[in-house]
């Protein structure tokens, strides 16, 4: 069983940045990617970012290209999110997951299987 920690979630302003973490634990897939979700009060749970195991292929969605960094480091299994040029519309509960194979070219939360408990970020204007 996969068990996936985020944290790093808090009060930050316009503009500023932030990094999440995503503590993974225990056996899963042995092809395997990490993607980040986020949900905001009132909408629907929406892929921001992926990273693949086997090679460090990554996913964005367009609206944090060029903001949001994914990377990993694979002694500590952690995967981080790092988040620049925050917007109040980045406002929302931030959850890492995992799902076999790799990114692919779309991410959807109905293609992961394991899910962290969300940490909550908000960016006041």
């Amino acid at each position: 069983e996969v068990q996936l920690q985020a944290s790093g979630g808090g009060l930050v302003q316009t503009g500023e940045s932030r990094t999440l973490s995503c503590a993974v634990s225990g056996f899963g897939f042995e092809d395997y990617s990490i993607g980040w979700f986020r949900q905001a009060p009132g909408k629907e749970r929406e892929g921001v970012s992926c990273i693949s195991d086997s090679d460090g292929s990554t996913w964005y969605a367009d609206s944090v290209k060029g903001r949001f960094t994914i990377f990993r480091d694979k002694s500590k299994n952690t995967v981080f999110l790092h988040m620049s040029s925050l917007k109040p519309e980045d406002t929302a509960v931030y959850y890492c997951a995992e799902r076999e194979l790799s990114c692919g070219t779309s991410v959807h939360s109905t293609m992961y299987d394991y899910w962290g408990q969300g940490t909550l970020v908000t960016v006041s204007s």
